[in-house]
């Protein structure tokens, strides 16, 4: 049976970015970022309010079809609660269509508020985070941004197949998907750096750009890559070069973005492990010293923000 919440309950979420694929790892390895998304949700006793500030704000629905409303009504519904009136309020900081996991942040702020106002209203009705990474996953229908942003630091991912759902003639697919994820404690040297350019990029555009299939050998060379990747992330950073290497997704995606494709290339040339933040055009570099000032200038030349958020714990609420 479900509880309707009474009026009054607040909670506020601060959610992180993060970067998805980290050069080999695609949809499997992911990282948070400390950039921040704050969420205040309050119950009310009937109707939708929600406000939307900074990033994004001219560019989102303000209704009941925002992403976070959605998500916030999910969490609820996961926790076997309801609310007559939601007052939403969002504070973005990171920005939009970048490969900075804007809206696996925006979805999992939301799941975490609606968590959150359950757990203020009776503790035993908080679930816990693999629960989350679930729920996220369902909005996102691949973990490795979300699960960054739920857990922190460094995470590996994957979906496996609800046996259960398939026997008892599940429709929905996504309920016949289990999403997980571990995190792993990045090595104490990294220090991500993110080179922002002005432009934007639809994942759904540049994920159009792969192939249906790949040469055995590139898949090979990625799988070989991608488990270097968590030696080199965790252990070894200065096996980050080769380790970031990646030959299923960014070559692909070069053509329709250049200017992220030019600043890969220039920073792995001066040694700099560098990769396509997710699905672009952000560069995210993993520097293990001081950035060097010279690239920087020249990036900020092209246009580009260069910002260094250090590696961000999971969501957080208050």
């Amino acid at each position: 049976m479900t509880r309707t919440l009474p009026a009054g309950i607040s909670v506020t979420v601060r959610v992180p970015a993060s970067s998805a694929n980290l050069g080999p790892g695609f949809d499997s390895l992911g990282i948070a970022l400390g950039l921040y998304d704050e969420i205040t949700v309050s119950t009310t006793d009937s109707g939708l309010t929600i406000r939307v500030e900074g990033e994004g704000a001219d560019d989102v629905p303000w209704g009941p079809s925002h992403l976070v409303v959605r998500a916030v009504e999910r969490g609820l519904q996961a926790a076997g609660v309801w609310a007559d009136g939601l007052d939403v309020l969002c504070r973005n900081v990171i920005p939009h269509s970048r490969g900075m996991g804007s809206s696996a942040s925006a979805a999992v702020g939301g799941l975490a508020a609606g968590r959150g106002l359950a757990a203020k209203f009776d503790p035993e009705l908080a679930y816990g985070d693999d629960v989350l990474v679930q729920l996220a996953g369902e909005f996102e229908g691949h973990p490795d941004n979300s699960s960054a942003s739920i857990l922190g630091g460094f995470v590996v991912c994957w979906t496996e197949t609800d046996r259960s759902a398939d026997e008892n003639g599940s429709a929905d697919a996504h309920h016949a998907r289990l999403y997980r994820a571990v995190r792993l404690e990045p090595h104490p040297s990294l220090r991500p750096v993110v080179l922002i350019p002005e432009e934007r990029s639809a994942t759904a555009h540049t994920r159009g750009l792969l192939p249906e299939t790949v040469p055995h050998v590139d898949a090979a060379f990625n799988a070989s890559r991608s488990a270097l990747a968590v030696v080199a992330l965790t252990q070894r950073p200065d096996l980050l070069l080769p380790a970031t290497a990646d030959r299923l997704h960014q070559g692909y995606r070069a053509s329709a973005l250049p200017l992220t494709t030019k600043w890969v290339e220039r920073l792995r040339a001066a040694g700099i492990a560098a990769t396509v933040s997710g699905a672009g055009p952000t560069v995210l570099a993993f520097a293990t010293s001081e950035f060097p000032e010279e690239l920087r200038e020249l990036a900020i030349a092209d246009g580009m923000r260069v910002l260094e958020p250090g590696i961000a714990g999971g969501v957080l609420v208050d």
